[in-house]
């Protein structure tokens, strides 16, 4: 893949603070992109992406943003474009992680996980959409969890990636016209600060897999850069899973 192949296009990423998110940003960034990515609480985190975005001769700026607050993510999508004239390339990393018995999951618990999950990317997708034009890409961030759950408990998370394909699914009939594609990546256990590999749960997650080891968030930001770059340009309304063969 071509170091510059994203010259001159513009990016944002909805959690790019840290994880995933943060892998990402900087991958679209060594791949040319300006960079724009918001975050909630990490604004430490979100600054020291941004400057060795920035030190390694890139363009990068961190918006605060919560995605519970539509009005905040149409803000992150209107400053990214006043700050880079443009906005190609869409990547709604940011979520949450609610699991809990259906029991004893609150109904307090279940709105925000839709909130973050899914009512987050429509907003940001409508309104990123609208500066798009051809070649234009909105690329979420699912979970192998939306297409097989394979343990307890997560009825709020699964329902809520699992609705996200649904969502991608129908921007790709709406924006294919356009020119403008939209899929989602599916993670699987991936070694995050949320996640960690070395964890109290990491064993068990290693025992689905196919190949017995978690993913790196490079992995993740390296399907995203090709979705996101010209030799994706065909992929559209696809959910691409990378979980080791967890699914398999």
């Amino acid at each position: 893949m071509s170091a510059n192949e994203l010259s001159g296009r513009a990016a944002l990423v909805t959690g790019g603070s840290r994880g995933i998110g943060a892998a990402i940003a900087r991958r679209l960034a060594a791949n040319g992109a300006s960079v724009a990515l918001t975050y909630v609480n990490g604004e430490e985190q979100a600054r020291a992406v941004v400057d060795g975005i920035k030190s390694g001769g890139g363009s990068a700026i961190a918006i605060k943003a919560d995605n519970r607050d539509a009005a905040a993510i149409e803000k992150a999508v209107d400053d990214t474009v006043a700050a880079f004239g443009r906005l190609d390339i869409l990547v709604n990393s940011a979520g949450i992680w609610r699991a809990a018995p259906l029991e004893t999951m609150s109904l307090t618990d279940f709105d925000e996980t839709m909130e973050v999950n899914l009512r987050a990317p429509f907003i940001a997708s409508k309104a990123a959409s609208a500066y798009m034009g051809e070649g234009g890409r909105i690329i979420s961030i699912g979970s192998n969890l939306a297409e097989r759950v394979t343990d307890a408990n997560l009825t709020a998370y699964s329902t809520s990636k699992a609705a996200l394909v649904g969502l991608t699914k129908a921007l790709a009939r709406d924006l294919g016209p356009r020119g403008i594609t939209a899929n989602v990546v599916h993670p699987g256990s991936t070694d995050t600060d949320m996640n960690p590999q070395g964890g109290p749960h990491a064993e068990h997650q290693r025992r689905k897999m196919a190949t017995p080891r978690f993913g790196d968030a490079n992995d993740i930001a390296g399907m995203v850069a090709w979705l996101a770059g010209p030799e994706g340009r065909f992929v559209t309304g696809a959910a691409l899973t990378i979980d080791g063969g967890a699914n398999a």
